[in-house]
């Protein structure tokens, strides 16, 4: 147990100071809450007490709802702590609930919004917290608030469509995977006997040793695909690794397309989104570029940050290296003439988000013929393996 001492408010608005003891800070904001009592500062002593906070995982799609609320409240005229307590009791989720808690202490002792939620940067990016900050400034809440509810959303229903597509090839690599292992362990060693005098063409050799293999040094061939995916994982988490990665990933046709239009969707979306809510234009782009989730993409916007910050337009390092299309420059080139940088962005994104839809599409229609005809391969191989020597000895039994 902690021992935590607290300044708090009641509801007289008369400010209270005392000692509690609770398992953690937030539990000791719940022991205060029950008493109906509001935290202005909360303060543990004792062991435990200087231990860092444990990092909390919240869904965007919570995230995002929790934004939109605010918004709402906030568009009411309900103050600030006031619209916090609200979301408090109202939302269902235990660690965006003690989240919120933490976050309303932070304001009741005096910090601003964006102060407290930089305390918590797994939850909060500095795209979330660079745009509230902004709106604080400028006085326009709300419209920042709705603007990362609606941006969060847009954001989910991209990255659902892309998983939700994925799915269905994926069940047809495991299937074809579990039915080509099956075979090997426990259809093709039967044949083994009935074959054994036969003269056995190259294939039927090749099926017979893959089968001893697999059956002899299962756990050999397991431990080093484990190997394999860990070394692989390993390395892709450096940069040069993962940029080769996307170098190859680009080239393939169609799938190369298709991940290059999600990646300037999401970058023409966030960027549009902060330039709309007061961000300027250079920090908007320091923090687009760690968003895009693209290597090459990322390399080009920090070109562009550069060449932005010299005095130079936004489209014209941009068409350095062809990652973008002319359609999209010759849009981003005419926006930026008309000053009106941040709608046209948010509308390019909105249509590559169509164009990324189709393109996902179009990648998953090529990809299950692709893993169909692997699956019949694998099969055909190994049907044509074990009835070739059957047909040989019952030739050969004819002829006599």
């Amino acid at each position: 147990m902690i021992k935590f001492q607290y300044i708090a408010l009641n509801e007289a608005g008369q400010k209270i100071s005392g000692a509690l003891e609770a398992d953690s800070e937030a539990a000791a904001l719940r022991q205060l809450e029950e008493r109906k009592l509001f935290p202005v500062t909360v303060q543990g002593r004792g062991a435990g007490a200087g231990q860092p906070r444990p990092k909390r995982r919240v869904r965007s799609s919570d995230l995002g709802t929790m934004y939109g609320q605010m918004a709402d409240l906030l568009g009411s005229g309900v103050p600030l702590l006031r619209a916090l307590d609200s979301l408090i009791k109202s939302t269902p989720g235990t660690s965006l609930r003690e989240l919120l808690r933490e976050i309303r202490a932070a304001v009741a002792d005096g910090k601003t919004l964006t102060d407290a939620l930089r305390q918590h940067p797994e939850v909060f990016p500095v795209l979330h917290t660079a745009m509230i900050q902004a709106g604080e400034r400028a006085s326009f809440m709300e419209e920042v608030l709705r603007s990362l509810a609606g941006f969060l959303e847009r954001l989910d229903e991209l990255r659902s469509k892309v998983l939700g597509a994925m799915i269905y090839p994926a069940l047809l690599s495991a299937l074809g995977a579990a039915v080509m292992i099956g075979a090997l362990i426990f259809f093709v060693p039967k044949f083994e006997p009935l074959l054994a005098g036969a003269q056995k063409p190259l294939l039927t050799e090749i099926l017979f040793a893959a089968s001893k293999t697999v059956r002899a040094y299962w756990y050999l061939l397991a431990l080093g695909a484990g190997g394999v995916v860990a070394a692989a994982w390993v390395q892709l988490k450096s940069p040069g690794a993962r940029r080769w990665m996307e170098v190859w990933r680009l080239k393939v046709p169609v799938v190369g397309n298709a991940f290059r239009l999600l990646a300037i969707t999401r970058f023409c979306r966030i960027l549009g989104t902060m330039l709309a809510n007061g961000v300027p234009l250079l920090q908007a782009l320091k923090i687009s570029k760690d968003a895009t989730g693209s290597n090459i993409l990322a390399e080009r916007i920090a070109e562009a940050t550069e060449a932005v910050r010299d005095g130079k337009r936004l489209s014209e390092p941009l068409a350095v290296g062809g990652f973008f299309p002319e359609q999209i420059l010759a849009m981003i080139a005419v926006a930026e003439e008309s000053n009106k940088l941040d709608k046209v962005l948010v509308q390019i994104a909105d249509t590559v988000e169509r164009r990324t839809n189709r393109q996902v599409d179009q990648a998953v229609r090529l990809i299950e013929p692709a893993i169909l005809c692997c699956v019949a391969a694998g099969i055909g191989f190994l049907a044509l393996s074990l009835l070739l020597p059957i047909f040989t000895m019952a030739s050969a039994l004819g002829q006599r």
